[in-house]
């Protein structure tokens, strides 16, 4: 029986790996899904186009459960209307919180972020907040009814790694809370990083999405974050000074 499952909130799964869907023809979602071993997907409400030609609800597996975004939020009140209308259309009560104000760096706004997820929690999600990884704001958001916290290691599609990585360490230290590493991991060596440091999930896109062989890079990047989970589980060796790993008797004698 697997024991060792992410719980976010009332939810429950047993992949720790979330897949983004913002750069994927839709053709290949459902081929990048399976072989990633994904349980949750994020999604923009603009993606979703009910009734239309093509929309990304019927390239995403039935069984998998659906994570939209506030994608295009400005502030508080924004991302309240938006994530009112993405529950109409996919029933989620699970929602990201993405409230960005400018578009030239994408950096979450801590401040209506904060106020975001008290409006959402008060209206039946869960809210699972982008931010930066700032420790009062981590808190704030905490007691406002966040389910999970996603600090950004490095800025939105940048593939940079962990950039933030001493400030996440921080939050994994102070909130008790899962912590998603999302935006700006580039490789599987990095996810597996974060999860030998302890965050509870791993959130990726551009990373995969630009790959050559976007499916055969899931995989990497779904096997990478089960390692680094094993490795956090196992406890890691401590860095020390050069000692022999086997004992230093015993010699061939001349």
């Amino acid at each position: 029986m697997h024991t060792d499952c992410l719980k976010i909130g009332k939810f429950q799964f047993n992949s720790r790996f979330i897949l983004g869907s913002g750069k994927y023809s839709l053709e290949l979602i459902e081929s990048v899904v399976k072989k990633a071993n994904t349980e949750i997907i994020t999604l923009a409400l603009r993606r979703v186009n009910a009734g239309g030609i093509e929309n990304i609800l019927d390239f995403i597996p039935k069984n998998i459960t659906l994570l939209p975004n506030t994608s295009g939020a400005r502030n508080a009140t924004e991302a309240l209307r938006i994530a009112r209308l993405a529950r109409e259309l996919c029933g989620s009560e699970l929602i990201k919180i993405e409230v960005i104000a400018e578009s030239k760096y994408l950096l979450p706004d801590n401040y209506e972020t904060i106020k975001a997820v008290e409006l959402l929690a008060k209206d039946g999600f869960t809210p699972l907040p982008y931010m930066h990884a700032d420790l009062y704001a981590a808190r704030a958001m905490r007691d406002a009814g966040a389910g999970a916290i996603m600090p950004l290691a490095a800025p939105i599609g940048s593939n940079k790694g962990l950039c933030a990585k001493e400030f996440i360490q921080i939050l994994l230290n102070e909130i008790d809370l899962p912590i998603i590493v999302d935006a700006g991991i580039g490789t599987p060596a990095q996810a597996c990083e974060a999860m030998q440091m302890g965050v509870s999930a791993i959130m990726a896109n551009t990373a995969l999405a630009e790959a050559s062989n976007i499916a055969q890079m899931a995989k990497a990047f779904a096997l990478a974050i089960q390692a680094g989970r094993l490795a956090h589980l196992a406890k890691l060796a401590k860095v020390s000074s050069p000692k022999a790993s086997s004992p230093l008797t015993g010699f061939l004698r001349d």
